[in-house]
C-alpha cells in the first residue's frame, strides 16, 4: 500500500469543490453544458464517461487549465474560476505522469516544493518523507526511465502529495498500464484515499475503476452529468438508458405500463416496481446476473423462449436467449457448482425479482 499517516483535522475539513453551470466551447462544439456538482471535503468522487463527454475538460476548469466561459470554479467557498493553477494549490496527477526526464526522481518530487521556495533542509525532509510513503525511498536517485510504469505512477502521486493540498486531481491515471497493474494499484490509490483523508476527483472511461474505488460517481455524456450517485445506485438504479447501457451489461425489455403494470413484447407480465405516474411506454433494465433461465413447474411467470448460446468466461457462463417474440437476452450464470445446465436450443423461461428491474421511461 502505498501509506499509513493518518489524515489531519485540517485535511478533513478542507477541499470542498462546488461547480456551478459550468460550460466550455470549442469553436461550435460545446465540450461542457451547465455542469453543476458539489464535492464534499475528503470525497472520492470519479467522472466516468466515454470520449468526448467532457470529463477531462471539466477537470481542467478545477485544475486552471482551461478557462471556463461561463460558470464558477469555488473551492471551500473561495472562488478560484480567474485563479491561474498556481495559485488554487491544488495537486495534479496526469495519465502520462508528466515527470522531468532529466530530473532524478527526488528532483521530480521536489519541483512543487522548489517552485515554493520551501527551504532547503524543510524541503528535504518532506520529499524524504513522501518518498517513503509511496515505497520509493530507494529509488531517489534514479531518473524516470529508470523505473517501470507503476513506479513512475508512485513517483506522481508523490509530487501531487509533497506539498500537501487539498484536493488530488486524478486524470486517466492508470490509462497507460497493463489490466492487472492497473487493478494493483488502483486498489493502492483507493487505499492511499482512506489514509490521508484528501478529497480527490479521478476522471476515467473505465466503468469498473470508477465503482471500485469511488465514494460517489458522476456519469457524463455529451458535457452534461446525466446521474451522480453512489456505485451500487449507478448500477442498480441507472436514471436513464444512456446511464444504463454505458455502465456494466445490461438486458434493455421494452414495455408498456398500464394500470401500473408492466407488460412485455406478447403482453405478458412482467416484474417491475409499482408504477402510478399513467400508462406509457418504458424500457425495464434488468441485469444479466439477475435474469434467471427456468424450466417447467419450477420456471417464474416471464418470458418464453429458448436458449441460443453459451460462452463459459472462467467464473460464469454466459447464456444468450431468445424470446418467442424475436428480443435477445442474456444471463449471467456463476458457475458455483457442476449441476446440469441449460443446453442451447432448450426451452425456458426468462424471469427477475421485481426489485431487480428499474423502469425507464425517457
Amino acid at each position: 500500500m502505498l501509506m499509513r499517516a493518518m489524515p489531519s483535522s485540517t485535511d478533513v475539513k478542507t477541499g470542498g469543490i462546488a461547480l456551478h453551470s459550468l460550460q466550455k466551447r470549442y469553436g461550435a462544439a460545446m465540450a461542457v453544458d451547465d455542469v453543476s456538482l458539489s464535492v464534499s471535503p475528503g470525497e472520492f468522487i470519479s467522472l466516468l464517461g466515454p470520449s468526448g463527454s467532457g470529463k477531462t475538460t471539466t477537470l481542467m476548469m478545477i485544475a486552471g487549465f482551461e478557462m471556463p466561459d461561463s460558470g464558477r470554479v469555488l473551492l471551500d467557498d473561495k472562488d478560484i474560476t480567474r485563479l491561474p493553477p498556481h495559485r488554487r494549490e491544488l495537486g495534479v496527477i496526469f495519465q502520462n505522469y508528466a515527470l522531468f526526464p532529466h530530473m532524478t526522481v527526488a528532483e521530480n518530487v521536489a519541483y512543487p516544493l522548489r517552485m515554493r521556495r520551501v527551504p532547503k533542509a524543510q524541503l528535504e525532509a518532506r520529499v524524504n518523507r513522501v518518498l517513503d510513503q509511496v515505497h520509493l525511498g530507494a529509488f531517489a536517485a534514479r531518473r524516470p526511465h529508470q523505473l517501470s510504469g507503476g513506479q513512475q505512477q508512485r513517483v506522481a502521486i508523490a509530487r501531487a502529495l509533497v506539498f500537501d493540498p487539498p484536493v488530488l486531481l486524478l486524470d486517466e491515471p492508470l490509462g497507460a498500464l497493463d489490466k492487472k497493474l492497473r487493478q494493483h494499484l488502483r486498489n493502492e490509490i483507493k487505499t492511499l484515499h482512506r489514509d490521508v483523508g484528501k478529497t480527490m476527483i479521478y476522471v476515467t472511461h473505465d466503468q469498473e475503476e470508477a465503482l471500485a474505488m469511488s465514494d460517489r460517481v458522476a456519469v457524463m455524456h455529451e458535457g452534461r452529468i446525466r446521474q451522480v450517485s453512489a456505485p451500487q445506485d449507478i448500477y442498480r438504479r441507472p436514471a436513464d438508458l444512456f446511464v444504463a447501457s454505458f455502465v456494466g451489461e445490461v438486458n434493455l425489455i421494452p414495455a408498456k405500463l398500464r394500470s401500473g403494470v408492466a407488460h412485455g413484447p406478447a403482453d405478458e407480465t412482467l416484474a417491475a416496481p409499482a408504477w402510478s405516474d399513467g400508462d406509457m411506454d418504458a424500457t425495464l433494465c434488468v441485469r444479466p446476473e439477475h435474469l434467471h433461465l427456468g424450466t417447467g413447474e419450477a420456471a417464474a411467470p416471464g418470458i418464453q423462449g429458448h436458449v441460443t448460446g453459451m460462452t463459459f468466461v472462467g467464473d460464469a457462463t454466459i447464456v444468450e436467449f431468445r424470446s418467442n417474440s424475436g428480443l435477445q437476452l442474456t444471463s449471467k450464470v456463476l458457475n458455483i457448482s457442476a449441476g446440469a445446465m441449460l443446453g442451447v436450443g432448450d426451452n425456458c423461461t426468462a424471469s427477475w425479482a421485481t426489485n431487480d428491474a428499474t423502469i425507464l421511461t425517457e
